[in-house]
């Protein structure tokens, strides 16, 4: 009788020790949404996904170790990564489908002291995939060239009172909401609706969508934000005009940059169809050639975006004129998924950017519910 109270025994009882798949079992992880079987607790559950989510597994695997003393092999950090992905990506899809249903006045709106304004700004960035691995020689010899870059659209939103600036005249944004997925424009486009939903593009008096010249963009924008305003990215105007300079005036950084200034201030400050009535001038004046082929385009560049440009009236608003914010946010993803030697497939890279914005979006504990109301400053 006495072997029935030994301390493996106790242990197994407390526990829950599974026979048949040889895993220790946790009887609260069914309530708190977590996989009966993953043979960890709630808490290491969590770790695997944010380390996971941070930096590569095998660095995650020695930091969980290093921090903890949890030994978790990488290829079980891994597994149990994806496994929390695959989670997080059905939960978003509720949360975004829920979003799309209720509507839009049903909501009690916020108190404040003024309507604000809902800024939405959208972008793209390359992630590399291990697609048809190994047949790149028999592909190439078909003719086909093999694939390794892809899109991943991403897209931020935040209200304008929500945005500042720090003591030392940094720009801040003390609330946002991000979005970011590998599965299409269609999949921005729920995502990102469902967000600016979240965030509060029911009750807001205006919104404003801001983004480069990519025709995605537009067309996502008069499909899901058909009321919003639309604004090109001053800086990707900018370098527009640069274009025409430099058919211009070739390597001459001296004339180029005289020849530049006033219109860049003007498109700033002033007008944007005085400057598109500049570049219809030069190029009616201009020989045919190379240099009249280049200029041409911008024009008609210009003369597309036209309602677009209207940077003086945004700055006296208070708006933001350039999608900063979102090309930032671009940027912080590819610190994670385009280090040197990162392949990934469509699967393990949608399942990481949607740990990544529940994140980011502060709704971590959906996930993980056990650490709701966890203070670590008092552990």
């Amino acid at each position: 009788m006495l072997k029935h109270f030994t301390e493996k025994n106790l242990r197994r009882r407390s526990r829950g020790y599974c026979k048949r798949c040889h895993k220790w079992r946790f009887p609260a992880d069914t309530a708190l949404g977590l996989e009966e079987t993953a043979g960890y607790s709630p808490r290491v559950q969590e770790m695997a996904a944010l380390l996971a989510s941070k930096m590569p597994v095998e660095e995650a695997s020695t930091v969980l170790e290093h921090l903890t003393g949890v030994q978790m092999p990488r290829s079980t950090l891994d597994r149990e990564a994806k496994r929390q992905g695959q989670r997080a990506r059905e939960l978003r899809r509720k949360l975004d489908e829920q979003a799309g249903l209720v509507p839009p006045h049903s909501v009690q709106p916020e108190l404040v002291l003024e309507p604000y304004q809902m800024i939405i700004q959208l972008d793209a960035w390359n992630i590399r995939e291990r697609q048809d691995w190994g047949r790149t020689r028999s592909l190439r010899g078909q003719g086909k060239e093999p694939e390794r870059w892809h899109w991943v659209y991403t897209g931020t939103c935040f209200r304008l009172d929500h945005r500042g600036k720090t003591q030392g005249g940094r720009p801040v944004i003390s609330q946002r909401g991000f979005a970011a997925t590998r599965e299409g424009m269609d999949g921005l486009r729920e995502q990102l609706h469902g967000e600016a939903m979240r965030r509060g593009l029911g009750q807001a008096a205006g919104a404003l969508v801001i983004g480069d010249g990519a025709v995605w963009i537009w067309r996502l924008a008069d499909d899901r934000f058909p009321e919003a305003r639309q604004r090109l990215d001053f800086y990707h105007a900018v370098q527009h005009v640069a274009a025409v300079g430099r058919a211009l005036f070739g390597e001459d950084q001296d004339k180029l940059k005289n020849w530049l200034r006033p219109l860049v201030q003007q498109l700033k400050n002033q007008s944007s169809l005085k400057v598109v009535r500049r570049l219809e001038e030069i190029l009616a004046g201009m020989p045919q050639g190379a240099a009249a082929q280049a200029v041409e385009k911008e024009v008609h560049y210009f003369q597309e975006h036209q309602d677009r440009m209207d940077y003086r009236a945004g700055r006296r608003s208070g708006e933001p004129i350039g999608s900063g914010a979102v090309e930032s946010t671009c940027r912080q993803a590819q610190c994670r998924f385009k280090r040197p030697g990162q392949y990934w497939s469509q699967e393990g890279d949608e399942a990481l950017l949607c740990l990544e914005t529940f994140w980011r979006n502060r709704r971590w504990h959906l996930l993980f519910p056990h650490n709701r109301h966890l203070d670590l400053s008092k552990n």
